[in-house]
């Protein structure tokens, strides 16, 4: 039986150690892991919890190895925060799900991330990045914008003030997001169409996207905005629905594109946005995306579909069997 291994950032533990909610608004509920765990059970794998990074470095100095290890740890500070896992699996030779360092580190940076999909020729929205204060009057995009926190997820930093329409607006959410999160801030042209995530499960030719759901907010919910609270209250402030036919296509087509652009592996979600147009527009990756059963828009996509979460997660370890024993 294949022994795998469980990392991951549990929400609570950084709750205790004085970490704020936003802060911790990436991690993950005991519900997800627990989740994970079983359902893994299900397949036939044997599980073993690890944890953190610091508790992955604790167990392989004790010798301690795995067959293969589930990685959804997000880290807690830098750009690299999300390779430190990956990163030490390297070094010790063990495989692991989903994507490598240099993917979490580039798909991390929401600006590089766009650099390489604009050179792929993948439409994403015009942008600039706001290093300090100083960089702020020189964004010469036209207004309407969107600010947000440069390496980010889970909506963080986001809310309508996050829509800028003139200098004044910008100055003020510019400077707020420096100081509030220590780290450059993101101006992209704001895209006024419909918005879109993607759920794709597979690496290179082989991937897929399971469904495309359009992401709707309620009369009240914060306008405009897929923010931090309409994401953490979703049953109270977002309608979810499966998108179909040709739109779903084109869209799909840019999630994949990019996916694939990107060597992103295994599964994860992308978000698209429509301009005024109607043409679909790359956002960001998720290539570790949220996998509560019934919270994070994975799953949720996954189910509108009528794909169940078993299912899901067989297909990503599938995928990762694949990569790594190829032929078995």
């Amino acid at each position: 039986m294949t022994r795998v291994g469980m990392t991951y950032d549990l929400r609570t533990d950084y709750l205790e150690e004085g970490y704020s909610e936003e802060q911790t608004a990436e991690f993950d509920q005991p519900a997800t892991i627990d989740a994970i765990e079983e359902t893994l059970g299900s397949l036939g794998y044997r599980t073993d919890r690890i944890g953190h990074v610091r508790a992955l470095a604790k167990r392989l100095v004790a010798g301690d190895r795995w067959d293969l290890v589930f990685n959804i740890a997000e880290g807690l500070k830098g750009f690299g925060r999300e390779s430190q896992v990956p990163c030490l699996l390297d070094a010790y030779d063990i495989p692991y799900v989903f994507s490598d360092p240099l993917v979490l580190s580039l798909t991390l940076h929401k600006a590089m991330a766009k650099r390489v999909i604009r050179d792929l020729g993948i439409p994403t929205p015009d942008f600039a990045v706001v290093e300090d204060t100083g960089d702020i009057a020189a964004v010469s995009l036209p207004y309407p914008l969107f600010v947000k926190p440069l390496s980010e997820g889970t909506g963080k930093g986001i809310n309508e003030k996050s829509i800028v329409r003139n200098a004044r607006e910008l100055d003020a959410r510019c400077r707020s997001l420096l100081e509030a999160f220590s780290q450059p801030v993101l101006v992209e042209t704001y895209l006024s169409g419909r918005e879109f995530t993607v759920g794709i499960v597979g690496t290179g030719r082989k991937a897929r996207a399971i469904a495309v759901m359009e992401v709707i907010l309620r009369e009240n919910a914060e306008k405009g905005v897929y923010s931090l609270v309409n994401k953490e209250y979703c049953e109270q402030f977002v309608d979810y629905a499966l998108l179909k036919g040709e739109e779903a296509e084109r869209v799909s087509a840019v999630a994949l594109a990019a996916w694939r652009g990107l060597e992103c592996r295994d599964g994860g979600r992308l978000d698209i946005r429509a301009d005024a147009s109607g043409v679909p527009h790359f956002l960001e990756v998720n290539p570790l995306a949220g996998l509560h059963p019934t919270h994070s828009d994975l799953p949720i996509l996954s189910a509108l579909a009528g794909v169940p979460y078993r299912d899901l997660l067989g297909m990503i370890m599938a995928s990762a069997e694949e990569r790594i024993r190829p032929g078995r």
